[in-house]
Protein backbone atom coordinates (compact mmCIF):
# COMPACT_ATOMS: atom_id res chain seq x y z
CA UNK A 1 0.00 0.00 0.00
CA UNK A 2 1.42 3.40 -0.95
CA UNK A 3 1.76 6.27 1.52
CA UNK A 4 -1.06 8.10 -0.28
CA UNK A 5 -3.39 5.11 0.09
CA UNK A 6 -2.42 4.70 3.76
CA UNK A 7 -3.28 8.33 4.41
CA UNK A 8 -6.66 7.86 2.77
CA UNK A 9 -7.32 4.74 4.84
CA UNK A 10 -6.39 6.55 8.05
CA UNK A 11 -8.73 9.42 7.19
CA UNK A 12 -11.56 6.98 6.52
CA UNK A 13 -11.01 5.34 9.90
CA UNK A 14 -11.30 8.74 11.54
CA UNK A 15 -14.46 9.42 9.49
CA UNK A 16 -12.91 12.39 7.73
CA UNK A 17 -12.01 12.90 4.11
CA UNK A 18 -10.82 15.51 1.64
CA UNK A 19 -13.00 18.08 -0.07
CA UNK A 20 -10.44 19.58 -2.39
CA UNK A 21 -7.59 20.62 -0.11
CA UNK A 22 -9.85 20.85 2.96
CA UNK A 23 -10.37 18.08 5.51
CA UNK A 24 -14.06 17.62 6.27
CA UNK A 25 -16.35 15.08 7.89
CA UNK A 26 -17.11 12.24 5.50
CA UNK A 27 -20.85 12.90 5.54
CA UNK A 28 -20.27 16.61 4.95
CA UNK A 29 -18.38 15.87 1.73
CA UNK A 30 -21.45 14.21 0.24
CA UNK A 31 -23.49 17.39 0.54
CA UNK A 32 -20.59 19.65 -0.48
CA UNK A 33 -19.97 17.67 -3.67
CA UNK A 34 -23.71 17.61 -4.35
CA UNK A 35 -23.81 21.40 -4.14
CA UNK A 36 -20.90 21.67 -6.60
CA UNK A 37 -22.62 19.56 -9.23
CA UNK A 38 -26.05 21.12 -8.69
CA UNK A 39 -24.28 24.39 -9.44
CA UNK A 40 -22.32 23.31 -12.53
CA UNK A 41 -24.84 20.92 -14.14
CA UNK A 42 -26.36 23.39 -16.60
CA UNK A 43 -22.96 24.50 -17.94
CA UNK A 44 -21.15 21.18 -17.49
CA UNK A 45 -20.88 20.20 -21.16
CA UNK A 46 -19.86 23.68 -22.30
CA UNK A 47 -17.18 23.87 -19.61
CA UNK A 48 -15.85 20.41 -20.48
CA UNK A 49 -15.35 21.45 -24.08
CA UNK A 50 -13.69 24.72 -23.08
CA UNK A 51 -11.49 23.24 -20.34
CA UNK A 52 -10.16 20.39 -22.47
CA UNK A 53 -10.40 22.07 -25.89
CA UNK A 54 -12.71 19.20 -26.79
CA UNK A 55 -10.10 16.54 -26.03
CA UNK A 56 -12.38 14.94 -23.41
CA UNK A 57 -14.40 13.54 -26.32
CA UNK A 58 -11.33 11.69 -27.62
CA UNK A 59 -10.60 10.33 -24.13
CA UNK A 60 -14.17 9.03 -23.90
CA UNK A 61 -14.08 7.45 -27.36
CA UNK A 62 -10.84 5.71 -26.41
CA UNK A 63 -12.61 4.37 -23.32
CA UNK A 64 -15.41 2.95 -25.46
CA UNK A 65 -12.88 1.39 -27.83
CA UNK A 66 -11.14 -0.31 -24.88
CA UNK A 67 -14.37 -1.55 -23.32
CA UNK A 68 -14.97 -4.56 -25.55
CA UNK A 69 -18.64 -3.60 -25.74
CA UNK A 70 -20.78 -5.71 -28.06
CA UNK A 71 -24.44 -5.81 -29.12
CA UNK A 72 -26.59 -7.19 -26.31
CA UNK A 73 -24.28 -6.13 -23.50
CA UNK A 74 -25.60 -4.60 -20.29
CA UNK A 75 -23.56 -1.53 -19.33
CA UNK A 76 -23.48 0.65 -16.22
CA UNK A 77 -22.28 4.21 -16.86
CA UNK A 78 -21.63 5.21 -13.26
CA UNK A 79 -21.37 8.88 -12.29
CA UNK A 80 -22.44 9.24 -15.90
CA UNK A 81 -23.52 12.84 -15.50
CA UNK A 82 -24.68 14.37 -18.75
CA UNK A 83 -24.51 11.10 -20.63
CA UNK A 84 -21.59 11.34 -23.08
CA UNK A 85 -20.51 7.72 -22.55
CA UNK A 86 -24.09 6.51 -22.32
CA UNK A 87 -24.81 7.92 -25.79
CA UNK A 88 -21.82 6.10 -27.26
CA UNK A 89 -22.62 2.84 -25.47
CA UNK A 90 -26.29 3.00 -26.46
CA UNK A 91 -25.38 2.87 -30.13
CA UNK A 92 -22.94 0.00 -29.57
CA UNK A 93 -25.16 -2.31 -27.50
CA UNK A 94 -28.10 -1.92 -29.88
CA UNK A 95 -31.74 -2.85 -29.30
CA UNK A 96 -30.89 -6.09 -27.47
CA UNK A 97 -28.59 -4.36 -24.99
CA UNK A 98 -29.13 -1.96 -22.13
CA UNK A 99 -27.27 1.02 -20.71
CA UNK A 100 -28.00 2.36 -17.24
CA UNK A 101 -26.95 5.95 -16.63
CA UNK A 102 -26.44 6.27 -12.88
CA UNK A 103 -25.45 9.37 -10.95
CA UNK A 104 -25.82 10.43 -7.33
CA UNK A 105 -26.67 13.98 -8.40
CA UNK A 106 -30.23 14.60 -9.56
CA UNK A 107 -29.35 17.80 -11.44
CA UNK A 108 -26.68 16.07 -13.51
CA UNK A 109 -28.97 13.12 -14.15
CA UNK A 110 -31.75 15.40 -15.39
CA UNK A 111 -29.39 17.20 -17.77
CA UNK A 112 -28.22 13.85 -19.11
CA UNK A 113 -31.75 12.56 -19.52
CA UNK A 114 -32.86 15.64 -21.46
CA UNK A 115 -29.78 15.54 -23.70
CA UNK A 116 -30.12 11.87 -24.58
CA UNK A 117 -33.82 12.20 -25.30
CA UNK A 118 -33.07 15.14 -27.60
CA UNK A 119 -30.66 12.83 -29.44
CA UNK A 120 -33.46 10.28 -29.85
CA UNK A 121 -31.75 7.75 -27.59
CA UNK A 122 -34.60 6.36 -25.52
CA UNK A 123 -35.21 2.66 -26.13
CA UNK A 124 -32.24 1.02 -24.44
CA UNK A 125 -31.34 3.55 -21.72
CA UNK A 126 -32.50 3.64 -18.10
CA UNK A 127 -31.75 6.24 -15.43
CA UNK A 128 -30.98 5.57 -11.78
CA UNK A 129 -30.00 7.97 -9.01
CA UNK A 130 -27.44 5.95 -7.09
CA UNK A 131 -24.51 6.21 -4.70
CA UNK A 132 -21.41 4.45 -6.08
CA UNK A 133 -20.54 3.21 -2.60
CA UNK A 134 -23.75 1.17 -2.32
CA UNK A 135 -25.04 0.36 -5.79
CA UNK A 136 -28.73 -0.71 -5.86
CA UNK A 137 -28.20 -3.59 -8.28
CA UNK A 138 -28.04 -7.36 -7.92
CA UNK A 139 -24.73 -9.19 -7.89
CA UNK A 140 -23.27 -10.05 -11.31
CA UNK A 141 -25.53 -7.67 -13.26
CA UNK A 142 -23.28 -5.90 -15.78
CA UNK A 143 -20.91 -6.85 -18.58
CA UNK A 144 -19.16 -3.47 -18.42
CA UNK A 145 -18.97 -0.69 -15.84
CA UNK A 146 -17.47 2.71 -16.58
CA UNK A 147 -16.89 5.66 -14.28
CA UNK A 148 -15.52 8.72 -16.07
CA UNK A 149 -14.30 11.75 -14.12
CA UNK A 150 -16.41 10.67 -11.16
CA UNK A 151 -14.33 8.50 -8.85
CA UNK A 152 -12.34 11.41 -7.42
CA UNK A 153 -15.59 12.90 -6.08
CA UNK A 154 -16.58 9.73 -4.22
CA UNK A 155 -16.09 9.90 -0.45
CA UNK A 156 -15.07 6.26 0.11
CA UNK A 157 -13.39 5.12 -3.09
CA UNK A 158 -12.53 1.67 -1.71
CA UNK A 159 -16.19 1.00 -0.89
CA UNK A 160 -17.20 2.18 -4.35
CA UNK A 161 -14.71 -0.11 -6.07
CA UNK A 162 -15.94 -3.06 -4.01
CA UNK A 163 -19.53 -2.20 -4.93
CA UNK A 164 -18.62 -2.08 -8.63
CA UNK A 165 -16.86 -5.43 -8.34
CA UNK A 166 -19.95 -6.97 -6.74
CA UNK A 167 -22.37 -5.93 -9.51
CA UNK A 168 -20.01 -6.77 -12.38
CA UNK A 169 -20.52 -10.14 -14.07
CA UNK A 170 -17.70 -12.71 -13.98
CA UNK A 171 -15.59 -11.95 -17.04
CA UNK A 172 -16.79 -8.35 -17.07
CA UNK A 173 -14.54 -5.33 -17.01
CA UNK A 174 -14.37 -2.03 -15.17
CA UNK A 175 -12.97 1.08 -16.84
CA UNK A 176 -12.06 4.12 -14.75
CA UNK A 177 -11.34 7.28 -16.76
CA UNK A 178 -9.99 9.96 -14.46
CA UNK A 179 -7.59 12.85 -14.15
CA UNK A 180 -4.25 11.61 -12.90
CA UNK A 181 -0.59 12.61 -12.48
CA UNK A 182 1.35 14.00 -15.47
CA UNK A 183 4.40 11.92 -16.31
CA UNK A 184 6.73 14.86 -17.03
CA UNK A 185 7.79 17.56 -14.56
CA UNK A 186 7.40 20.38 -17.06
CA UNK A 187 3.87 19.25 -17.88
CA UNK A 188 2.99 19.18 -14.18
CA UNK A 189 4.06 22.81 -13.83
CA UNK A 190 2.06 23.91 -16.85
CA UNK A 191 -0.93 21.88 -15.68
CA UNK A 192 -0.79 23.40 -12.19
CA UNK A 193 -0.78 26.88 -13.66
CA UNK A 194 -3.73 26.02 -15.86
CA UNK A 195 -5.69 24.26 -13.10
CA UNK A 196 -5.30 26.80 -10.32
CA UNK A 197 -5.26 30.03 -12.31
CA UNK A 198 -7.11 29.62 -15.60
CA UNK A 199 -9.70 26.99 -14.64
CA UNK A 200 -11.31 28.94 -11.75
CA UNK A 201 -11.23 32.12 -13.84
CA UNK A 202 -12.95 30.28 -16.69
CA UNK A 203 -15.54 28.96 -14.26
CA UNK A 204 -16.26 32.48 -13.10
CA UNK A 205 -16.50 33.84 -16.64
CA UNK A 206 -18.64 31.11 -18.20
CA UNK A 207 -20.58 29.63 -15.28
CA UNK A 208 -20.35 32.47 -12.73
CA UNK A 209 -18.93 29.94 -10.28
CA UNK A 210 -15.26 30.24 -9.36
CA UNK A 211 -15.50 28.17 -6.16
CA UNK A 212 -16.87 25.02 -7.78
CA UNK A 213 -14.12 24.97 -10.37
CA UNK A 214 -11.51 25.69 -7.71
CA UNK A 215 -12.77 22.55 -5.94
CA UNK A 216 -12.62 20.53 -9.16
CA UNK A 217 -8.97 21.55 -9.64
CA UNK A 218 -8.13 20.66 -6.04
CA UNK A 219 -9.99 17.34 -6.24
CA UNK A 220 -7.79 16.33 -9.17
CA UNK A 221 -4.65 16.88 -7.08
CA UNK A 222 -6.05 14.87 -4.16
CA UNK A 223 -7.02 11.88 -6.33
CA UNK A 224 -4.78 8.79 -6.12
CA UNK A 225 -2.04 8.57 -8.74
CA UNK A 226 -1.93 5.87 -11.40
CA UNK A 227 -0.18 3.14 -9.43
CA UNK A 228 -2.13 3.83 -6.25
CA UNK A 229 -5.47 3.51 -8.04
CA UNK A 230 -4.31 0.33 -9.75
CA UNK A 231 -3.52 -1.16 -6.33
CA UNK A 232 -6.88 -0.02 -4.95
CA UNK A 233 -8.63 -1.85 -7.78
CA UNK A 234 -6.67 -5.01 -7.02
CA UNK A 235 -7.53 -4.69 -3.32
CA UNK A 236 -11.21 -4.52 -4.32
CA UNK A 237 -10.88 -7.86 -6.15
CA UNK A 238 -10.13 -6.88 -9.75
CA UNK A 239 -7.66 -8.92 -11.80
CA UNK A 240 -5.40 -8.12 -14.75
CA UNK A 241 -5.46 -4.45 -13.82
CA UNK A 242 -3.64 -1.98 -16.04
CA UNK A 243 -3.67 1.67 -16.97
CA UNK A 244 -3.00 3.73 -20.05
CA UNK A 245 -1.81 7.32 -19.74
CA UNK A 246 -3.52 9.83 -22.00
CA UNK A 247 -2.23 13.32 -22.83
CA UNK A 248 0.96 12.80 -20.88
CA UNK A 249 -0.76 11.36 -17.82
CA UNK A 250 -3.11 14.29 -17.32
CA UNK A 251 -5.74 11.59 -17.67
CA UNK A 252 -5.40 7.83 -17.19
CA UNK A 253 -7.70 4.99 -18.20
CA UNK A 254 -7.58 2.10 -15.71
CA UNK A 255 -8.98 -1.33 -16.56
CA UNK A 256 -9.69 -4.34 -14.42
CA UNK A 257 -11.56 -7.62 -14.79
CA UNK A 258 -13.71 -9.78 -12.53
CA UNK A 259 -12.84 -13.46 -12.68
Amino acid sequence: MTEQHQDAATAAEQNTTHFGFKTVAAQEKVSLVANVFHSVAAKYDVMNDLMSLGIHRLWKRFTIDCSGVRPGHKVLDLAGGTGDLTALFSRRVGPTGQVILADINESMLNVGKDKLRDLGLVNNISYVQANAEALPFADNSFDIITIAFGLRNVTNKDAALRSMFRVLKPGGRLLVLEFSKPTEAWLSKVYDLYSFKLLPAMGQLVANDRESYQYLAESIRMHPDQDTLKQMMEDAGFSQTSYHNLTGGIVALHRGYKF
